[in-house]
């Protein structure tokens, strides 16, 4: 399955579009890089990461999103979000794993996510998982910060 231009364009827009920042001239202020890459054990065991720009159904990617502050300034409570996209399926791994989750977007919780079935309460299967979001509390000024999911090619 391939993994379009496109959509590497979609979650920038959406990720930028995403962060909430409390300082003057925003725009300016943090610059953003995405990154795929393919997640992969060595023989050793080792993970190993490889970009990736098409990948068969079963293979595990990475979405990595790295925000630097470019301004004198801290940045405080950064609130960045990352897309899972519709042909992916979220594995459960996410870098900070403070994540929160959403199936809508609009919604987040801790993960995992839960709900009430038959009066039970039960496990949200990650594949309704649509959207992941960080808190970076605190990004220095001139420094940067990276968040990541791991998602598998349906």
């Amino acid at each position: 399955m391939k993994i379009f231009n496109a959509l590497r364009i979609s979650l920038l827009a959406t990720l930028a579009s995403s962060c909430l920042l409390n300082v003057a001239h925003a725009d300016d202020a943090l610059k953003m890089e995405l990154t795929s890459n393919q997640v992969v054990k060595n023989s050793e065991g080792k993970t190993i990461y490889t970009p990736v720009r098409t990948a068969p159904a079963g293979t595990v990617i990475q979405y990595k999103a790295t925000y630097t502050n470019t301004i004198n300034k801290d940045i405080n409570d950064l609130m960045v979000t990352l897309p899972i996209p519709t042909n992916m399926t979220f594995t459960g791994e996410s870098v900070p794993a403070s994540a929160q989750a959403s199936t809508d977007g609009k919604n987040y919780a801790d993960m995992p996510l839960m709900r009430k079935v038959d009066g039970k309460m039960v496990k949200v299967p990650y594949s309704e998982y649509r959207t992941l979001r960080w808190n970076i509390k605190l990004l220095p000024a001139k420094k940067s910060a990276a968040v990541a999911l791991n998602t598998t090619v349906n």
